[in-house]
């Protein structure tokens, strides 16, 4: 029983879990960021090699 007491009283697990989560969000919006960015800088490549290839 008291092994259960403790078991519920702990809350490193719970910090850990915490953390987890806020850095899977992380790296979602750093996905997402960089997936625009990419397109635009895809974008911006492709009218300077059309630019220069006139």
């Amino acid at each position: 029983m008291k092994f259960l007491k403790n078991l519920v009283r702990d809350e490193q697990g719970a910090t850990a879990i915490e953390y987890g989560l806020i850095a899977a969000l992380i790296a979602v919006a750093a996905m997402g960021a960089m997936s625009t960015l990419g397109d635009e800088l895809d974008a911006t490549f492709t009218e300077v090699s059309d630019t220069l290839s006139s």
